[in-house]
């Protein structure tokens, strides 16, 4: 099972993080990265902070599960492979993220490590919420306060152009997990913070930190 996590994918987003770390806001095609396996927190299990980082934030995320397998799918086939999708956190290690990037090294200790991908405990049929994975809506609250707020519409990649462009390079398998992208208002988590995540109105994600 992968955990393919895709970056910039909201221009909003990306131009906090050109703001922030200099990263380019726009890109000709899907920018991706892996987590491991062992990056999932389930079930609504508490994230605790980890030692080495002193400023972790949240992107919620829309997360498609891969139910076929397949390779260099067609973008117009790529609905295919997958009908429910819940909602995720890719937790990240900003303070190491910005020291990987001034100094040309990859970023996975700030992004991989145990416990960054929390994953909601339900999936959800696209039938159920009008079967069009473009048009959902989605929202983070920290202690009850709206932090995020994302629409799919306003994905700077589909969905099905995302499966298409990740197959080209890596074979998909039924259970991959795909991260599609964090709409504008991340920011850094403290213990104490609870944090709750609603796909259409309906809650998936509610978590504390430690």
């Amino acid at each position: 099972m992968k955990i393919i996590c895709i970056g910039r994918n909201y221009r909003a987003h990306a131009e906090e993080l050109h703001r922030d770390m200099g990263l380019a806001a726009d890109a000709a095609e899907p920018i991706w990265f892996l987590k491991p396996d062992t990056a999932l927190l389930r079930n609504n299990d508490p994230f605790y902070i980890p030692a080495f980082s002193h400023e972790v934030h949240y992107e919620c995320e829309l997360v498609v599960r891969i139910d076929r397998v397949g390779r260099s799918i067609a973008e117009k086939f790529a609905h295919r492979y997958y009908r429910e999708v819940g909602l995720g956190i890719d937790f990240t290690a900003r303070d190491l993220q910005r020291e990987a990037i001034a100094k040309g090294l990859p970023w996975e200790p700030a992004k991989a490590f145990d416990r960054s991908a929390a994953l909601s405990p339900e999936f959800l049929p696209l039938a159920e919420l009008g079967g069009d994975v473009q048009n959902l809506r989605f929202e983070l609250s920290v202690n009850g306060e709206v932090c995020q707020q994302g629409f799919t519409g306003d994905m700077l990649f589909s969905v099905d152009r995302i499966v298409a462009a990740v197959s080209e390079y890596t074979t998909l398998r039924m259970g991959d997990l795909i991260y599609t992208g964090t709409p504008a208002g991340v920011g850094p988590v403290v213990p104490g913070d609870c944090l709750r995540a609603t796909l259409e109105g309906r809650e998936l994600l509610n978590f504390d930190i430690k």
